[in-house]
């Protein structure tokens, strides 16, 4: 597949049709069409809920949030090239979003992921909770990350790169499972220079809270944002970052509840945007004491009221919380490129077409690194840093 033709195919898989709205409070992420309302009156609000809707792929977030994307794939063996050991007749390449054996391709022909394609006006945040990603960009930066690690990129004013998903036991299946959230950049960051960064999992911040019911476990992860009463802070973001403010409040948390499990969210300020995703579990989750929700679903919750949460059901719940402050910006956006206007939108294309999102210095396309090589993240500047050990 040629360069132009994977933005194509990026353009249509992302984000469809271009698209402009004068808020980006009310366009960020397809809202689904069957909605829910669970809406209070403005003073008195019993419940933090505020309206429920069912789970969509991507998540459909609010706003300084783009969307959110689960990738949970069960893949088989690989081979010494790092490519899957299966049969592929079953899968459209470049463009395999099916899962039709409980794993996708993507756009990758030999091993699953995303070559190089280019980005501009957000960030991307990548949480690898299982399995492994391959990073290489056009600033040079490449890595390797997973089981636990974050990579966080400001795409600024352009940068191309590839994620690819390295098929690393021959003996074994190689499962995945991440999340990808773009967290979108203000007018006045959109065109700053690009930065990566890694946060590796082994200075992530869990944390175990007591649970409210004296019943199973609760385990919460804090990508950004500090927990309230905690004096644990998670790595800081990039500098350009709209989560690098705190007065944004922006927060990233992935939340499990065993069965039985109880735990109240925290309070934050007025004005800002939280939703709450219940991606696994067969429920019921009970919210509040009286929203029972048995399907997985999106919550917008009202930030200044606890939300309580019981796991009713039989197996493991999990849920994905981001907040923040909203961007209070129009939004034009187009496959990998999110800015304010349609002109801006058109510009970032030539801007791509010129060769402005730097050279690409990788001999392929999909690059993955060499099978022995370890959890690392090569930066800008040459330096290379390897994962922390924990022995």
């Amino acid at each position: 597949m040629t360069l132009l033709a994977l933005l194509a195919a990026l353009v249509a898989s992302f984000c469809g049709a271009q698209e402009t709205c004068p808020d980006s409070s009310d366009c960020l992420g397809a809202q689904p069409t069957s909605v829910v309302d669970i809406m209070a009156a403005a003073t008195g609000r019993s419940s933090s809920v505020i309206k429920q809707l069912p789970l969509s792929f991507p998540f459909a977030t609010q706003s300084p949030f783009l969307f959110a994307v689960w990738h949970r794939d069960a893949y088989p063996a690989g081979r010494a090239d790092l490519s899957v050991n299966a049969p592929l007749h079953n899968h459209r390449l470049g463009m395999d979003f099916a899962n039709p054996e409980g794993w996708s391709m993507y756009h990758g022909e030999t091993v699953p992921g995303f070559p190089q394609h280019p980005h501009r006006g957000f960030e991307t945040v990548t949480v690898c909770r299982v399995g492994m990603v391959d990073h290489s960009d056009s600033l040079g930066c490449a890595g390797r990350f997973g089981n636990g690690d974050t990579q966080w990129m400001t795409a600024g004013r352009g940068v191309c790169h590839s994620e690819m998903f390295p098929m690393l036991h021959e003996e074994e299946g190689n499962p995945l499972d991440l999340f990808q959230i773009w967290l979108n950049l203000p007018a006045k960051s959109k065109m700053v220079d690009p930065h990566f960064s890694m946060m590796w999992g082994e200075n992530a911040v869990t944390l175990e809270p007591a649970s409210d019911s004296g019943e199973g476990q609760v385990v919460v992860g804090t990508v950004a944002g500090q927990m309230p009463g905690q004096n644990l802070t998670p790595d800081q973001p990039p500098p350009d970052s709209w989560a690098s403010d705190p007065s944004n409040h922006v927060w990233i948390w992935t939340v499990r509840l065993t069965p039985g499990a109880a735990w109240t969210v925290p309070t934050s300020e007025a004005g800002i945007n939280r939703s709450l995703f219940f991606f696994v579990g067969n429920g019921p989750v009970v919210v509040d004491g009286k929203h029972i929700v048995t399907d997985h679903a999106n919550l917008h919750l009202d930030p200044t009221i606890p939300t309580s949460l019981v796991n009713k059901g039989d197996n493991d719940a999990e849920l994905l919380l981001l907040q923040g402050r909203p961007i209070d910006e129009p939004v034009a956006k187009q496959g990998p490129f999110v800015l304010n206007t349609d002109s801006e939108l058109r510009q970032a294309f030539a801007d791509y077409r010129a060769g402005k999102f730097g050279k690409w210095p990788w001999p392929r396309d999909d690059p993955v690194h060499p099978k022995d090589k370890p959890r690392f993240a090569l930066y800008q500047d040459g330096r290379e840093e390897l994962a922390p050990t924990t022995e």
